[in-house]
Parts: C-alpha cells; sequence; structure tokens
C-alpha cells in the first residue's frame, strides 16, 4: 500500500487527525511533548488549537501527515530536539552532543490501523528531517518485545518499527510508557 508523507501545513487536516470532536476540550494535539509542562497545562480548549495553527504556518512544519489518496489518515511529530522538551529530559538522556532530530508521536486514524501507515510515517519524518539538515533522527519507542501496546499508549511507537526503519538501538533510558521500558533508537543521516 502507497502512502503520500506530505509537511503539516494544513491546519484542517492537522485538526482531522489530532483535534478533538468537542472543541473546547483540552486534548493533547501533540503537544504535550513539544511544549513545557507549564506552557502546556497552561493552554486550554481551544488555546490548543490556535498554538497549532501557529505551528503549521511556520518555516518548518511541525511534523507530517499521511494521506490515501486525499484523505489525512496518520501523523507524526518530528522536530529538532533542541525545540523539544527532550532537550532537557533527566529520563532520556542524551547520547552525544550531535543537533539531532525528534520523532516523538504516532497517530493513525480509526480505521485504517494495520496497513502500514505507521511506517510510512516513520520513513517520511526521516526524509522531512534530512531535507531540513538533521544529522540524525531520534526515537524513544517502547522495547514491548512483541507484546501487546495498549492503544494509548502507542503513540511512541515500537522499537520494532524503529529498526524496520534503519534505526539502531542507541541506549536505554529511564522512561516507561504503557509499562513497557523506552530506549533511544537513532538513524545517522550523515552523508
Amino acid at each position: 500500500m502507497s502512502f503520500s508523507i506530505r509537511p503539516a501545513t494544513s491546519f484542517a487536516d492537522l485538526r482531522e487527525i489530532l483535534g478533538p470532536k468537542n472543541p473546547t476540550s483540552s486534548v493533547c494535539w501533540c503537544l504535550s511533548h513539544r511544549i513545557d509542562s507549564a506552557t502546556n497545562r497552561a493552554l486550554v480548549g481551544p488555546e490548543r488549537a490556535e498554538y497549532v495553527k501557529k505551528l503549521t504556518r511556520r518555516t518548518v512544519a511541525p511534523g507530517v501527515l499521511a494521506y490515501d489518496g486525499d484523505e489525512v489518515v496518520g501523523w507524526a511529530g518530528v522536530a529538532p530536539r533542541s525545540e523539544l522538551p527532550f532537550a532537557r529530559s533527566n529520563k532520556i538522556p542524551h547520547v552525544d552532543d550531535l543537533p539531532v532530530w525528534t520523532v516523538w508521536c504516532f497517530r493513525v486514524r480509526a480505521g485504517h490501523r494495520k496497513r502500514g501507515i505507521a511506517h510510512a510515517l516513520l520513513d517520511g519524518a526521516v526524509r522531512f528531517a534530512d531535507d531540513h539538515g538533521a544529522p540524525a533522527v531520534e526515537g524513544y519507542p517502547v522495547d514491548n518485545e512483541g507484546k501487546k501496546v495498549d492503544l494509548t499508549m502507542a503513540y511512541v511507537g515500537t522499537r520494532r518499527l524503529f529498526e524496520s526503519a534503519g534505526f539502531e538501538f542507541a541506549v536505554e533510558t529511564t522512561s516507561v510508557s504503557g509499562g513497557f521500558p523506552r530506549v533511544i533508537m537513532r538513524k545517522d543521516l550523515r552523508h
């Protein structure tokens, strides 16, 4: 199956994949790992949508979207680690001083799962980072050893997903998601 992966510059499409049915609710919008916790708590309801709308207008999009024809079916958040709270994390260590980019969130629409969309999103996120000069891309997936991951916690991806995209294990972390340890997976993009 082939999906097109494009920079997330369409707020309407991003809202379709990340936005709540009730616009006054304070769902994640993939902001909880993009901004500091104080700002994350302060942005409520429609303010979260407005923040994301501004992100889609930046020179560098906030991530990538997957399309099946004209229908948006998936999202991956990708950005320089230096822009994210991961830059200051005490649970997910820095491997070295390389200015890596991070892929931290995947979302595939219900009814479209198990079709390879997460794989396409990860490949597209790597290309996007490479196109913007990233020397390497990291992810912090769960090392679930093939066990089922609760769908609400699957947003971080799995070690197997990252390995299938050519990422290599870098180091352990002290972070846990859905009861599974998270690891740092890295793909070197230096040519």
